[in-house]
């Protein structure tokens, strides 16, 4: 799996169509806080009990193909990196790890969003 900056991301994505854009954040997330524009919804794991998704797995493959690029998202990193390390397990070969996520890590305030990420780059988002 590779890591990208959200603007190597963004990079990518535009260079490279045929990618899909998967933001793995709880469902909560990706409709309040907001999402990249153009990214589909697959989460990783789901409130209350935050277990990893048992149809993860089955929603990537109805999504896309083992032949396309997959880029993901999350929060701050960490979750889309071990959703793309699972999905690496299960044969997709060309995996990217949107690095800082969405909203970056906790500012010295206990903030979000103010350090890096998707959203404090400037990149397109929207919220539902």
């Amino acid at each position: 799996m590779q890591h990208l900056t959200p603007k190597e991301a963004h990079d990518f994505l535009q260079a490279h169509p045929e990618a899909v854009f998967i933001d793995v954040r709880s469902e909560m997330e990706y409709l309040f806080v907001g999402h990249p524009r153009d990214s589909i919804h697959i989460a990783w794991n789901e409130f209350p009990d935050w277990e990893v998704n048992p149809h993860f797995l089955a929603q990537v493959r109805r999504a896309t193909s083992v032949n396309r690029p997959l880029v993901l998202i999350c929060r701050s990193g960490n979750r889309s990196a071990e959703a793309g390390l699972f999905l690496e397990q299960h044969g997709y070969t060309e995996v990217y790890n949107v690095a800082h996520g969405f909203e970056g890590p906790l500012d010295d305030h206990h903030h979000r969003g103010s350090l890096s990420g998707w959203r404090c780059d400037g990149l397109p988002w929207e919220q539902c």
